[in-house]
């Protein structure tokens, strides 16, 4: 290759590099671009008193009875949606007519997009942790409060961004619907490319609200710059599957903007600064149930002998 070709390509990789933000991952910036560590030198707010993901301690989360169910619009609508690779994910843009309501959020919300974020190589790679436990993979649905137009327009307001997450647990059978989302992502390798998945329902791959009483509930950030703090964050209990096939596979599909296999897209937990994690009743209620059976049980054992 001649020099100056070289030295040109080289020139652009770096100024690439210095524009961007990285993931911890994208080891060949090294202190070129920003890691996540050193967002906050460039984006203020990712240096926040609210900023997410964080980790969940169980015993520390407060029962709230204001905490209703959702209500889920257009979730089972077929749709054509398109998927597209930003650079540092693919994401799956959702039309307006999917909204969301209930939860106790301060009006309707209407969808802009969903994406995941993962390990590799067999490495957990969910935001959010539970008791420091990382999951497989993490599901994120944006919402925008109405009637703000945009995510930009929606920061201003502490809660102008309904964030829905879903956790996946690794199990021995697929999922039956994610074989669709892996191809999609196989279409779109590099930063920039997309694709359309042909009749898709949210609905394939969430549960349907009545399967969703029970979540945590707190106040936080966007996980990528600019770390918006305007997000009430929903992190549901009930987790979703994936099969380690297909968590091996979607690891493998894309690319990041520097061209390196995208994988360990997720930001680090980050410092709770006194906000309060709360919980929905449904979850607490069916935890008094488990308490309350257990302990009829073993008086049934003890009454019995089967417990000396």
């Amino acid at each position: 290759m001649d020099f100056s070709v070289y030295l040109s390509t080289l020139l652009s990789l770096l100024s690439q590099c210095t524009a961007q933000w990285c993931y911890q991952s994208q080891s060949s910036c090294d202190d070129i671009c920003r890691d996540p560590i050193q967002w906050a030198a460039q984006f203020p707010s990712c240096g926040g008193l609210r900023q997410s993901p964080i980790n969940i301690v169980t015993k520390k989360v407060h029962v709230n009875s204001a905490l209703p169910p959702f209500n889920f619009i257009g979730h089972t609508n077929t749709l054509n949606i398109t998927v597209e690779n930003k650079g540092h994910s693919a994401h799956f843009a959702l039309p307006q007519s999917v909204r969301l309501t209930g939860g106790a959020l301060p009006g309707e919300y209407r969808a802009a997009q969903f994406h995941f974020h993962w390990g590799g190589n067999g490495r957990p790679g969910s935001e959010h942790t539970i008791d420091g436990e990382r999951f497989s993979m993490e599901l994120h649905i944006v919402h925008i409060k109405e009637p703000y137009g945009s995510l930009a327009e929606a920061e201003h307001d502490m809660a102008g961004i309904a964030l829905l997450a879903f956790l996946f647990e690794e199990t021995s059978d697929d999922h039956p619907h994610l074989d669709a989302v892996i191809a999609a992502l196989g279409r779109v390798q590099n930063n920039g490319s997309s694709t359309v998945i042909p009749n898709f329902r949210l609905s394939d791959i969430i549960p349907s609200a009545k399967d969703l009483h029970s979540y945590y509930r707190y106040v936080g950030s966007m996980t990528t710059p600019g770390c918006e703090q305007a997000v009430a964050w929903t992190l549901f209990h009930q987790t979703l599957s994936i099969s380690s096939r297909q968590l091996d596979a979607i690891a493998l599909q894309c690319r990041f903007w520097t061209g390196q296999p995208m994988t360990d897209i997720f930001r680090p937990t980050q410092p709770l600064d006194g906000r309060v994690v709360y919980r929905s009743r449904a979850s607490a209620a069916l935890t008094s149930v488990i308490l309350w059976w257990f302990s009829v049980f073993s008086v049934v054992l003890g009454t019995t002998g089967l417990i000396q």
